[in-house]
C-alpha cells in the first residue's frame, strides 16, 4: 500500500482501455493503492489478464465488454457498475481510436468517426460518471488527451488533433461546471507512448523513432507505466485542489517546442 496521501482504499474506479497499454497500467496502479475496479475494453482476453493481476493484489475487479464510441454501451457499462459496486469515485477515460490521413484526402465520415470515438465516447463516460459523482458530492475524472490537444502534430493528424482539442475544452468546461459540487476533471496529455500500433509504425519506417526522439529531451519514448504516478495523484485526495488541468506527460516535448534543440 502506498502512502496515506495517495491512499485509494475503499474507492471504486472505472477504467476504459484496461486490456493493455496506459489503461492497463492505470488500472493496476489504482489497485496497488487500494481501489477496486470496473474494467472496460473490447479485448476480453487482455482485460481478463488485467483482472487477474488486480485480484493478485487483493483487490476486486469486474470486467465489461464496451465499445466506448457507443453511448448506449457506455450507459450499460455504468448500469453494470451500479449493480457490482454501487458507487464510483474515479473514472479513467482512456480508450478511443483516431484516424490518420492527409487533410486533403480525409473524408467527412472519417472525421465523424474520430469525433465519435474520442469526443462523444469520452463525454458519455464523463456524463455518466459525473451524474453519480455529483450525487455523492465527490469524485475525480481523468481524461486521456494528447499533446495534440494543445499543439499541432502534422503528419496527417488533423482529425485526431481536432478531436483531442475538443477533449481539452471538454475537460475545462466540465471542471468549471462541477468543481463547486465536489467533482474534479483533469486531463493527461501524453506524447508518444510505445504500444503495438506505434511499434508497427516504427517497424514500417525505421527513421520514425529517431525523428520522435529528436523532439523528446528526456531521451526516450514513453512507457505505459509512466502514467501511473500522475494518475494515482489525480485520483487521490493529494490533488484535491487540482481541477481543469491539462498535464503533459511527454518527456519535455511540449516545453521544448518546435524551435528548440536538445542540449548536450
Amino acid at each position: 500500500m502506498g502512502s496515506s496521501l495517495f491512499d485509494l482504499t475503499g474507492r471504486v474506479a472505472a477504467v476504459s482501455g484496461a486490456a493493455r497499454g496506459m489503461g492497463r497500467a492505470m488500472a493496476l496502479a489504482f489497485a496497488e493503492h487500494g481501489a477496486d475496479l470496473l474494467l472496460a475494453d473490447l479485448d476480453a482476453e487482455g482485460m481478463g489478464r488485467t483482472a487477474e493481476q488486480i485480484a493478485g493484489l487483493g483487490r476486486r475487479a469486474a470486467c465489461a465488454a464496451c465499445d466506448v464510441s457507443d453511448p448506449g454501451q457506455v450507459r450499460d457499462l455504468f448500469a453494470r457498475l451500479d449493480r457490482e459496486f454501487g458507487r464510483i469515485d474515479v473514472l479513467g477515460n482512456v480508450a478511443g481510436e483516431g484516424v490518420v490521413g492527409r487533410p486533403e484526402d480525409l473524408s467527412v465520415d472519417q472525421l465523424k468517426t474520430t469525433f465519435q470515438n474520442l469526443v462523444v465516447g469520452r463525454f458519455a463516460a464523463c456524463q455518466e460518471a459525473g451524474r453519480r459523482m455529483l450525487k455523492a458530492g465527490r469524485g475525480s475524472i481523468i481524461n486521456i488527451g494528447s499533446l495534440a490537444s494543445v499543439t499541432a502534430l502534422g503528419r496527417g493528424h488533423v482529425a485526431y488533433s481536432m478531436a483531442m482539442g475538443a477533449v481539452a475544452q471538454m475537460t475545462r468546461e466540465l471542471s468549471t461546471e462541477w468543481a463547486g459540487r465536489g467533482v474534479r476533471v483533469n486531463a493527461i496529455l501524453p506524447a508518444q507512448v510505445v504500444n503495438p500500433g506505434l511499434e508497427q509504425r516504427m517497424a514500417a519506417d525505421p527513421a520514425l523513432k529517431a525523428r520522435w526522439l529528436g523532439a523528446i529531451p528526456r531521451g526516450r519514448m514513453g512507457r505505459p507505466e509512466d502514467i501511473q504516478g500522475v494518475a494515482v495523484w489525480l485520483a487521490s485526495d493529494s490533488s484535491s485542489w487540482v481541477t481543469g488541468a491539462l498535464i503533459p506527460m511527454d518527456g519535455g516535448n511540449l516545453a521544448m517546442n518546435a524551435g528548440g534543440t536538445i542540449g548536450t
